[in-house]
C-alpha cells in the first residue's frame, strides 16, 4: 500500500513539474531572424513544439528595428561616456518589451548575423544570449561569432535536438533578467535611504543653529 501512494505522490509530482515548465516556457520570448522563408517555417515548427512565444523577422535590420537598435548605437555610446551611473534603455526595454534570446542565422544580405551580434553585444540587450545559425561548416567563423558573445553556433538544418538546447540559455537570461530588477530596486532603496538621511541632517542641522541663536 505504501509502494503505490510513494508512486502515486512521483507520478503527481512529475507532473507538476511538467506543467510548471511548460508555463515557464510560454513566458520565453524568443527573437528569430532568418532572410529565408523556408528556413523561418523549419525553425517556427520546431519552437513550436516548446511553446515558446517567437517573433520573426527576415533581416538583420528589423531585428535591430525591433529591438530598439537600428539608429541607437551612437546614443548608446554617448550615453555611456557621459555617465557610468546610468546605463542606457533602448525605447524597447523603456516599454516593457522582453527578448530572452535571439536566434540569427549567420549569412543575410545588409547586416549579417555577427553585425546583429556585435549590435546586441553593445547594447543593452548585452545580457541576452544570441545563438548564430549557418549551412556553412566554417571554424573560423564559428570561433569569431563565438569569441564575439554568442552562446551557441549551430548548424543547419536544425533538429528538434538544436532547438532543446535553447532552454538552458533561456533559463539563464530569465535569471539575468531577476538579477537586473533586484539591483534597481537595491538601487532605488538606496537612493531613498541617502536622501532621507540627507534631510534628517538637515532638519539637526537647523535645530542646532535654531538652539545657538535662542542661546544668544
Amino acid at each position: 500500500m505504501e509502494i503505490m501512494e510513494s508512486g502515486a505522490v512521483d507520478t503527481q509530482q512529475k507532473h507538476e513539474e511538467k506543467y510548471q515548465q511548460q508555463t515557464e516556457e510560454k513566458h520565453f520570448h524568443v527573437l528569430a531572424v532568418d532572410d529565408s522563408r523556408t528556413e523561418r517555417k523549419l525553425l517556427e515548427r520546431l519552437l513550436k513544439v516548446s511553446s515558446y512565444q517567437v517573433t520573426f523577422v527576415d533581416s538583420g535590420d528589423k531585428a535591430l528595428e525591433y529591438l530598439g537598435l537600428l539608429n541607437s548605437i551612437d546614443n548608446v555610446k554617448a550615453a555611456s561616456s557621459s555617465s557610468s551611473s546610468s546605463s542606457y534603455q533602448s525605447p524597447r526595454q523603456d516599454q516593457g518589451m522582453k527578448v530572452n534570446l535571439i536566434i540569427t542565422d549567420y549569412c543575410m544580405p545588409g547586416i549579417s548575423g555577427y553585425d546583429l551580434l556585435k549590435r546586441v553585444k553593445e547594447s543593452y540587450w548585452k545580457d541576452v544570449p544570441v545563438v548564430i545559425m549557418s549551412s556553412e561548416n566554417i571554424p573560423s567563423r564559428i570561433g569569431m561569432c563565438l569569441d564575439e558573445g554568442a552562446e551557441e553556433f549551430l548548424l543547419k538544418p536544425l533538429q528538434l535536438s538544436d532547438v532543446e538546447k535553447l532552454q538552458h540559455h533561456l533559463l539563464n537570461s530569465l535569471e539575468h533578467s531577476c538579477e537586473r530588477i533586484d539591483k534597481s530596486l537595491n538601487t532605488d532603496s538606496n537612493c531613498i535611504t541617502v536622501r532621507n538621511k540627507s534631510n534628517s541632517n538637515h532638519v539637526s542641522k537647523r535645530k542646532a543653529l535654531s538652539a545657538g541663536l535662542a542661546d544668544r
